[in-house]
């Protein structure tokens, strides 16, 4: 008996020592965050409705059961060129160093009897630090409702659904769970 129990645990040992090669073939190749903007921005932005809307859904379940619901659709292509921040400052006090990244979303919005679809504008500023990629600051622009009108002046969006969900992203990544070749 003692000997069959002492078997049965060398067999378990070495199942877990090693993992086998159909698991191992399975599994998605991790690696780190890529350095490159454009290349992180891509796997981000193609990540990130399902990322703001498991947010907004955790959100909705705790503080807002009744209200309307909002679910991002898409996410457009990224745009680089960055805006220049130091002719925005009277006496510069922080470097132009930030990577600045504008991108579109489609959202629709749910009420009871009602729909909704809103075109949303976003300018995310990042910083790569030697821990990686960080979210800086974000702010968000709805598209005019009128055609003509006046656009809307852009809000602090870095603790909105969006933002919430590009920190948890970038966390990912940094973790290594982010799969990054398809």
């Amino acid at each position: 008996m003692m000997r069959q129990t002492l078997m049965g645990l060398l067999i378990t040992v070495g199942c877990l020592g090693k993992p086998s090669g159909v698991y191992s073939q399975n599994t998605p190749q991790l690696t780190s965050c890529p350095s490159d903007l454009q290349k992180l921005t891509e796997l981000m932005l193609k990540d990130l409705p399902s990322y703001t809307n498991r947010v907004i859904q955790r959100k909705g379940l705790k503080d807002r059961p009744f209200s309307p619901s909002l679910y991002v659709l898409v996410i457009g292509k990224p745009e680089f060129e960055p805006l220049p921040l130091t002719n925005l400052q009277y006496q510069p006090v922080l470097k132009d160093t930030a990577q600045q990244v504008f991108f579109t979303t489609l959202e629709r919005q749910y009420g009871e009897e009602s729909q909704v679809t809103l075109e949303n504008y976003y300018w995310l500023f990042l910083a790569q630090t030697e821990k990686g990629w960080r979210a800086v600051m974000l702010f968000s622009q709805l598209a005019s409702l009128n055609d003509g009108g006046l656009p809307l002046p852009p809000k602090d969006a870095s603790n909105g659904p969006i933002g919430q969900g590009i920190r948890l992203w970038l966390r990912d990544c940094r973790a290594g769970v982010i799969k990054l070749n398809d």
